[in-house]
């Protein structure tokens, strides 16, 4: 079995512990925080063409398609396509949801007005290829808004990982409860030390890469945890620098 099948299955196993934290999310301030920081950086259309990549259980699926724009959402894996068609349902937002290996998108070309995706190309088994292709089906003006942080440099950076654990220790000082973690955390980190994403330095890596596939007027704003994450996760994200 290959990279990519193994991380596919992976995210299949996680579906439903990441579905809770979505609807958390879908009820919290994180709903109107994320969508007015997107809303911000996308293009000035008064309804956008969006392609999520990654979708997960579908945040910014059913953000973006309560605030007017059509939305259409892959993800490899049928686990979370099921939970985030199950979370537009409950919104009663139109989506749609396809099956797709974000690094071969099956649209044509110059389909899409704006591109998000979080947390998902520290995952990918070929970034660069990914963001190639999701140039491709880029519209001319289009915009592509990657969030994404260094997640897993704990696992081979010494400092960062004396970090970690200081971070945890304050979150259980401060009374915030059991720490969240992923569902296998031993395959999770077997898994991340094979991809190439976790042994590079970001947001650098990603400028320069988008850089080299004809991306112009790139910008990365980072720290922005104090803007989209509460008090708990600001604590354990700390080290990360979403961005």
């Amino acid at each position: 079995m290959g990279i990519q099948q193994e991380v596919e299955m992976y995210w299949e196993g996680e579906a439903e512990l990441y579905s809770e934290g979505i609807q958390k999310e879908l009820n919290g301030f994180q709903r109107e925080a994320w969508l007015k920081l997107i809303l911000t950086n996308a293009p000035q259309k008064e309804r956008l063409h969006v392609l999520d990549i990654g979708c997960g259980p579908g945040f910014f699926s059913v953000i973006l398609s309560s605030a007017g724009h059509l939305v259409t959402a892959i993800d490899c894996t049928d686990n979370m396509l099921e939970e985030a068609r199950a979370h537009s349902i409950r919104e009663g937002v139109t989506v749609t949801f396809r099956k797709m290996d974000s690094h071969k998108l099956d649209f044509a070309a110059e389909s899409f007005d704006l591109i998000v995706c979080r947390n998902v190309t520290w995952s990918l088994t070929d970034p660069q290829s990914a963001y190639k292709e999701w140039r491709r089906v880029l519209k001319p003006g289009g915009r592509l808004l990657v969030f994404d942080a260094n997640w897993n440099r704990h696992l081979w950076d010494e400092e960062m990982q004396q970090k970690r654990v200081e971070d945890q220790q304050t979150y259980v000082d401060k009374g915030f409860g059991e720490l969240p973690h992923h569902k296998d955390i031993e395959e999770t980190d077997r898994l991340s030390l094979l991809l190439p994403l976790t042994r590079e330095w970001r947001p650098e890596w990603d400028i320069r890469t988008l850089k080299k596939e004809g991306f112009a007027n790139i910008f990365a704003e980072e720290n922005l945890n104090a803007k989209v994450l509460d008090a708990k996760q600001q604590v354990l994200n700390r080290q990360h620098q979403c961005s």
